[in-house]
């Protein structure tokens, strides 16, 4: 987080890419309290980044390439330790985009479209906006 706020502030960047992996780790341990103090760290982490982001003028985007902690007990009542298959969101916190479902492989070229960038020709997906 506090890298990405001063980088923000400094104007020198033109994205960032971060991984806040604290629900992924805590889920694979199957213990509840544990997730839900990482997930809670994340919202205080991201919040302070969707400030420094409006302030800077830029664009946030929020996804995740699988689940994991929205799923921590198993119907028999055991721990559940591994990624779920549920679908994943796609948050663009800018007023007036319109993201319509897709697949993880259309995350790259969204996020070039969102950049004004040509996407490579390796990523076969498309746009979701």
């Amino acid at each position: 987080r506090d890298a990405v706020v001063t980088g923000l502030e400094s104007g020198g960047f033109e994205l960032f890419v971060v991984n806040f992996a604290n629900a992924d780790m805590v889920g694979h341990t199957g213990v509840v309290p544990a997730a839900v103090r990482g997930i809670e760290t994340v919202d205080a982490c991201m919040a302070d980044i969707r400030a420094a982001v409006r302030e800077a003028n830029g664009l946030l985007i929020v996804t995740a390439d699988h689940g994991n902690s929205e799923v921590m007990i198993e119907p028999d009542g055991s721990p559940n330790t591994a990624h779920t298959t549920n679908p994943v969101p796609l948050w663009i916190d800018r007023p007036g985009i319109a993201v319509r479902d897709g697949a993880l492989g259309d995350l790259a070229p969204t996020a070039c479209a969102l950049m004004g960038w040509d996407a490579p020709a390796a990523m076969t997906g498309a746009p979701l906006i």
